[in-house]
């Protein structure tokens, strides 16, 4: 038999479960994280206070610290004990499961609680998404700062971003989010971020979570000019904005009944647009003979039709556009009809002000695939958080989108991910990005076979698949887009990765055959040109005789568009008038060519002694222990490199116009560059004024493209061999261009000398490994890149013997080692750039500049690096005009494809 105490213990037990089912059927689709909560802890739990299940947030973002608040400090709606504080990374960003267009109460709240010891409260800001939100100041803000915004989300998944803007640690300790009925809350545009929300009583009581259903926050307003009224009989409230009971059972009318209702509230920001939420019911049952009756009045303009509110019953009035406040100052008034007995009655009030989210979130699709790679690899780092490519200061390391037109979701054209120790096959959520043009895997372990979707994705022009242990032969229909311009770069001879692939056997793919017969066939052509060289007028070469000119025409291609006779030369110079400068070849001259096109002639001159040098390495012949002079090889060499520089073509390389050859006259004709060298420019010499940290920025990406260009965009691929900031010229707007470029040669040029070596070079340029091992390849001009921006960077020279450290790179290193990035900048540019571009600029400068190689980024990579660098400082300025002589920066990544040169 049961005990009575049993039985009543069950049935409290009982009751108590159905209360809280209840409870749990109400907070359907609510989430609530308490912030720094250890998952180890009881998680959910029941907040005492509020009756709401809080969950810990950690499942929800993988990067913060848990910090604890000083129990001591006033009390809030809820206790909070823990918080999630952020001291790495520039954006955090928490990752919520949603319901897609769902209306949202999303509410953040930051309780500093000098969790750390140090009094300092901080200061940052928050984005939904890729859309700025709301700065958090939490100065003198005991309490906390908690804010609100109805947000209906674009897709199942929502980002919630913290982002440092100072030098304080962006926290927070609670995130909240609860559905809304779908036709509540509407604007125009825009979303509608909380101001004020309040009920007309004198009580001090905050209403909030079980007394509204939707857990919105009710704040209690009286003024000594109202009078309350109430009553105790519940309302009907079923008008679907749900207003709690306890909001309606009170009112608020003017002490004097004759007088006007007024209430006014200033701006937080006096343009803001406003919408505003009005709640009445009557809560008095009015005699007969009595009525109450006003009208709205809303910045002194007629709001709505007369109102009587009805007894017990909800009536809810709102604006359906926005309207803005004059001089920031809204003014509410209610007055009464001539038909009224008795004064105006109000309960409750909300108003918003139109928060602008004008960016859209990344293609969703997009944003799955890059989520999959991530999950799939592993990839944990701190940049990949919140929207993939908006907004382009945060885009993620390794990635470019399309992100121009905020009317349309970006997509991601570009994915990097060289040298990141991927594992494993090629991922197929790489298939998924459908305007991919872009995509490196180079230098990893990745394994298996190349995957023939690849072939499928139309958008690709560059696949870079180096340096990983895959195996099996490319997929025909790969090489069938390759034949169609896709840039496709592997290892193995013939194309196959690995002993499993048995080439006897197999049919050696025809662009193998064209590539192994144009290669025979150019070592063909360059032996042909030789012996004909030898042989021409044999019986006039003596040792220490005249060299016999040679006819460039005779030795090689027909140009006859580009050649130009030696008159004509004389003519566009003005019998040489101009000199602008000189070099081991010859002095270069200032020309004109059809009355307009301004030209550089660079005239060889027969007494040069560059040939003799160099030339002896590169095209000394022995014939019956007789030398000849190299200047007949010179014009062979020179006549290989007209052919190759007319077919080049690039916007960031100096452009070929013509040549000249003539009775042993024979000149190069280049584009001409109006605003002279970089190392000019930067030196402020002559009275040119200083470059800006975006155009140095600028000029930077300008010289990467080119020497991209010439690794990735030539076919074989070309080094420069004298990359260094006297041969990065720079046109009329400021464009930079690489000079003299694929030829080999050394001449002295502004006190700076070649060292006559195998591998070409200067001093204090050149790649220390290459010069050691005699092997030159593409990481050698990579190298020489980043020396040269270490020069942009700091305007200091590449070596100066007065330093403590000689070498730029080491000088740099020397300083860094004490963190004084101050005394690396230029000091010309006194201070005058962002820290965070110029931080990884420096960091950029000094991983090309490492002396292993393998270290070293392509410069594919580099350019992305130094765009998403430009795009940073001129995102964290604010200043889209911040370039000399140009207007927003020339992001493209396209190659001039029509004409590839086919040798170097």
């Amino acid at each position: 038999m049961e005990r009575p105490h049993e039985v009543l213990l069950v049935a409290l037990i009982a009751t108590f479960a159905v209360i809280h089912l209840s409870r749990a059927d109400d907070q359907e689709g609510f989430i609530s994280l308490d912030c720094g909560l250890p998952p180890s802890e009881a998680s959910p739990y029941i907040e005492p206070d509020t009756g709401l299940w809080f969950s810990s947030d950690s499942d929800f973002i993988q990067t913060g610290k848990i910090g604890k608040i000083d129990p001591s400090l006033p009390k809030t709606i809820k206790t909070y004990v823990t918080l999630r504080y952020f001291p790495d990374g520039i954006r955090n960003c928490y990752n919520l499961s949603v319901k897609q267009g769902t209306n949202y109460l999303m509410r953040f709240t930051a309780l500093y609680g000098n969790y750390d010891g140090l009094n300092i409260t901080p200061k940052f800001d928050v984005y939904v998404g890729p859309n700025f939100w709301v700065t958090i100041d939490l100065e003198n803000k005991i309490s906390g700062q908690s804010e609100e915004i109805i947000y209906i989300p674009r897709s199942n998944s929502l980002d919630l971003c913290l982002v440092k803007t100072g030098t304080t640690t962006p926290m927070i300790t609670s995130v909240e989010l609860r559905p809304l009925a779908n036709d509540l809350y509407i604007t125009e545009s825009g979303l509608l971020k909380s101001f004020k929300r309040y009920y007309l009583t004198s009580s001090d009581t905050i209403l909030s979570y079980p007394d509204d259903v939707k857990d919105r926050i009710w704040e209690p307003k009286f003024d000594p000019e109202w009078m309350q009224i109430s009553t105790n009989l519940q309302a009907n409230n079923s008008n679907d904005f749900l207003v709690p009971q306890n909001v309606l059972k009170t009112a608020a009318i003017p002490v004097n009944h004759t007088a006007r209702f007024n209430i006014s509230e200033e701006l937080d920001f006096p343009d803001d647009q406003i919408y505003l939420y009005l709640h009445f019911s009557e809560v008095q049952s009015l005699p007969i003979g009595d009525s109450r009756e006003f009208d709205i009045f809303w910045n002194g303009q007629q709001f709505d039709k007369t109102i009587s509110p009805e007894y017990l019953k909800t009536t809810t009035i709102y604006s359906t556009t926005p309207v803005t406040c004059k001089g920031g100052v809204c003014n509410l008034e209610l007055i009464r009809t001539t038909n009224s007995t008795l004064p105006p009655l109000l309960n409750a009030i909300e108003l918003y002000t139109v928060v602008k989210f004008p960016q859209l979130e990344t293609n969703e699709n997009d944003v799955v695939a890059i989520q999959k790679i991530k999950a799939r690899y592993g990839l944990n780092r701190i940049t990949w958080q919140g929207d993939p490519c908006v907004p382009q200061k945060f885009l993620w390391d390794g990635l470019n989108c399309n992100s121009t037109d905020t009317s349309t979701p970006p997509m991601i054209t570009y994915l990097n991910l060289s040298s990141n120790g991927l594992e494993g096959t090629i991922a197929a959520a790489i298939q998924n990005f459908t305007h991919l043009e872009k995509l490196d895997l180079s230098n990893n372990n990745l394994t298996g076979e190349v995957p023939e979707f690849l072939a499928n994705m139309k958008s690709l022009i560059l696949i870079n698949l180096k340096k990983n242990n895959l195996i099996g032969f490319i997929p025909q229909a790969l090489l069938d887009r390759e034949k169609e311009g896709l840039q496709l770069f592997v290892d193995g001879e013939h194309r196959c990765f690995s002993g499993s692939c048995d080439v006897t056997e197999k049919k050696i793919p025809v662009k193998t055959v064209a590539f192994v017969s144009s290669a025979t066939f150019m070592v063909i052509i360059v032996v042909l040109v030789l012996i004909f060289v030898f042989k021409k007028k044999k019986k006039s070469i003596k040792l220490g005789g005249n060299v016999t000119s040679t006819n460039i025409s005779e030795i090689s291609i027909e140009m006859k568009k580009k050649k130009y006779n030696y008159s004509e030369v004389m003519e566009m110079t003005k019998n040489l008038a101009r000199p602008l400068g000189e070099g081991g070849f010859g002095v270069v001259y200032h020309g004109v060519i059809n009355g307009s096109q301004q030209v550089a002639v660079k005239l060889l001159s027969q007494s040069s002694t560059q040939g003799y040098k160099e030339f002896k390495a590169e095209v000394r012949y022995r014939r019956n222990s007789v030398y000849v002079k190299p200047m007949r090889f010179m014009y062979a060499f020179i006549v290989l490199q007209v052919e190759l520089l007319l077919r080049v073509h690039h916007i960031n390389l100096v452009s070929l116009v013509g040549y000249c050859e003539e009775r042993g006259h024979l000149a190069l004709i280049y584009e001409y560059m109006s605003n002279g060298d970089l190392k000019h420019l930067l030196s402020g010499k002559h009275g040119s004024s200083v470059l800006k940290w975006s155009t140095r920025l600028q000029i930077a990406i300008d010289a990467a493209l080119g020497l991209e260009y010439l690794h990735i965009g030539c076919r074989p691929p070309m080094v420069h061999r004298d990359v260094k900031s006297t041969n990065i010229l720079l046109d009329e707007g400021f464009t930079a261009k690489l000079a003299d470029f694929g030829l080999s040669r050394s001449f002295q040029l502004g006190g700076e000398f070649h060292v006559s070596t195998a591998v070409a070079g200067t001093p204090g340029y050149l790649d220390p490994e290459s010069y050691r091992t005699g092997r030159l390849a593409e990481l050698s001009d990579v190298y020489s890149f980043g020396i040269v921006l270490l020069e942009i960077i700091t305007n200091q020279d590449v070596v100066d013997q007065t330093r403590k450290k000689s070498h730029i790179a080491e000088w740099t290193t020397f300083m860094l080692n004490r963190g004084d990035i101050n005394g690396i900048m230029d000091p010309k540019l006194h201070g005058d750039y962002n820290s965070h571009s110029a931080w990884r600029a420096l960091e950029l400068a000094m991983l090309c500049a490492n002396p292993s190689s393998e270290n070293r980024p392509n410069m594919f990579q580099v350019v992305s690096e130094l765009k998403e660098c430009l795009t940073s400082e001129i995102s964290m300025k604010g200043n889209s005009q911040d370039l000399d002589s140009q207007s927003f920066p020339k992001v493209s990544m396209s190659y001039d494809t029509q004409d590839f040169p086919s040798a170097r």
